[in-house]
């Protein structure tokens, strides 16, 4: 390939320190992860994994199968062609329960380390522990909970308090791990699971937290929860389940045939045979720790040690407005105005008042950073263009009532503010008072881009204020030509959600 083909300028794409790659060797899985870069909110270039099995059967053999090392090596020597491909800038690789416990493991981590030529990082039960933590600390705003990893050979616990990990606790709980100490019995493997975590300090320490589920096994279960609920979105981060709710459907799929399960074809065909197992470890946590609700982290080791390598300013970014920004550079007209629009539609809001907690003001911000990524689809589909952009996107740090309420505002910036042809899924999606204001920045973002029109430098040198009895947008004196019928229609539809407000147009007076 050509040097000029090899690295051509992709103005879809922020290289920054090029990408960087995490290679994966768990107890039931190898992965491949190639990340755009190292940042707040990493975007995955690719992603590829190969079910080699590694842990199985080493409860019984104390070894790491063999057929299952020569496919976890064949697909070490894919991963790394992938990633001379990709030109990717450094390759980290992590090795977990499986490789850590088998009595061949050094010699198989070796092979890898010729393979890959980077160290492998070994990690322990508590270093998994921290990293998992670290994956749900950088993609999940402000956590307080018990972060649980379950992987094939070990289920890691640890406790989450902001931006304090705590000690972790690790449990030979895996779901190939399990499937073999219970000789493929379920009632055997329930037996051991409460044996196992009926004494765990950090889960005691849950009661009435959320607990954070990380892993495969328990992303497959959340997905056939969401597939026979008729969830409206298909995003895994952050969707939470009640406690109760939670334990009910755990002992449904524990005790019914994986292929008699309604919508088990959301499920892939590798991961049913471990489902129950999956299930029943779940099961029992949420017995011993009697959370609050369990919300799924697609974020965890590999997540976390990105978070790990960033330095400490880069870390303090909220990672959803980071990923906001940084969609706004590839897709808006002007990154620059759509900063500008934060504060002044804080403003604009305060005037007709609507009043807003910081994590409103929060997704406020996130809103108007995301305004304008759909002005390239024809006009008559930019609302819904830019909903499904925004609802579907691959932000982290934000819940699903939020994703609604980003997909909301940006759809009745466009549309104007009609529901009809909103679906009525992703309204339920978001309370009430998100809705009202999703409707109230949609109103103010009409106002201002009919001010701006799109560019940087002018919406900032305009404010809305009340005056009396009535809403006024205050345009400076160079800009007095701006005002017009559209332009006020816009003003007094915003009025409108103030109550009693009369809309008003006025030019600054100088000196």
């Amino acid at each position: 390939m050509e040097d000029a083909e090899a690295h051509e300028y992709a103005p879809g794409r922020l290289n920054g320190t090029g990408p960087v790659a995490i290679i994966d060797i768990g107890s039931n899985s190898v992965r491949l992860v190639v990340y755009e870069r190292l940042s707040r909110s990493p975007m995955a270039l690719f992603n590829e994994k190969e079910l080699a099995g590694l842990g199985r059967g080493i409860a019984s053999t104390g070894r790491l199968n063999e057929q299952a090392v020569e496919a976890a090596l064949a697909a070490m020597r894919r991963f790394m062609g992938l990633c001379e491909q990709m030109h990717v800038r450094s390759v980290h690789v992590l090795a977990t329960a499986a490789a850590r416990e088998a009595s061949n493991g050094p010699d198989f981590l070796a092979q890898v380390e010729e393979i890959t030529g980077a160290e492998v990082a070994l990690l322990s039960g508590p270093e998994e522990a921290r990293l998992s933590a670290m994956g749900v600390l950088s993609g999940i705003h402000e956590p307080d909970g018990i972060a649980g990893d379950l992987g094939g050979g070990s289920l890691e616990v640890v406790d989450i308090r902001g931006r304090e990990i705590g000690l972790g606790e690790t449990f030979p709980l895996g779901g190939l791990r399990l499937e073999e100490m219970s000789e493929k019995t379920l009632k055997k493997a329930e037996k051991i699971a409460t044996d196992a975590l009926s004494s765990s300090a950090v889960l005691a320490k849950g009661q009435g937290r959320p607990f954070y589920a990380i892993g495969g096994t328990w992303r497959s279960l959340a997905r056939l929860h969401m597939r026979q609920k008729g969830y409206p979105l298909h995003i895994m981060h952050e969707y939470a389940i009640p406690a109760d709710e939670a334990l009910d459907f755990c002992r449904m799929v524990a005790r019914r045939d994986a292929e008699s399960l309604d919508s088990i074809e959301a499920v892939s065909k590798s991961r049913r045979l471990l489902l129950p197992y999956g299930a029943i470890v779940l099961g029992e946590v949420i017995r011993a720790m009697r959370p609050s609700v369990i919300i799924l982290s697609a974020l965890g080791v590999r997540e976390g040690l990105l978070y790990d390598l960033l330095d400490d300013e880069t870390r303090e970014e909220d990672p959803l407005i980071s990923a906001a920004d940084e969609l706004a550079v590839l897709r808006s007209r002007s990154p620059g105005h759509v900063r500008e629009l934060g504060p002044w539609t804080g403003q604009a809001l305060a005037a007709i008042g609507i009043d807003e907690t910081p994590e409103e003001a929060r997704l406020r911000t996130a809103a108007c950073l995301l305004a304008d990524i759909g002005w390239r689809a024809h006009p008559d589909y930019r609302g819904e263009q830019s909903l499904n952009l925004i609802a579907h996107g691959s932000f982290v740090g934000i819940d699903h009532p939020g994703r609604a309420y980003l997909a909301l505002a940006n759809y009745y910036r466009h549309e104007g503010l009609v529901d009809e042809q909103i679906s009525s899924r992703i309204r339920e999606l978001a309370t009430t008072r998100l809705i009202e204001r999703a409707r109230a920045l949609g109103a103010a973002l009409r106002v201002a881009y009919l001010v701006s029109g799109s560019m940087a430098g002018v919406i900032s040198r305009t404010r809305i204020e009340v005056r009396g009895d009535q809403l006024t947008l205050v345009l400076p004196p160079d800009r007095a030509m701006l005002d017009g019928s559209r332009l006020q229609r816009r003003v007094a539809q915003l009025a409108k959600l103030g109550g009693a407000l009369k809309p008003t147009i006025v030019v600054e007076k100088t000196g």
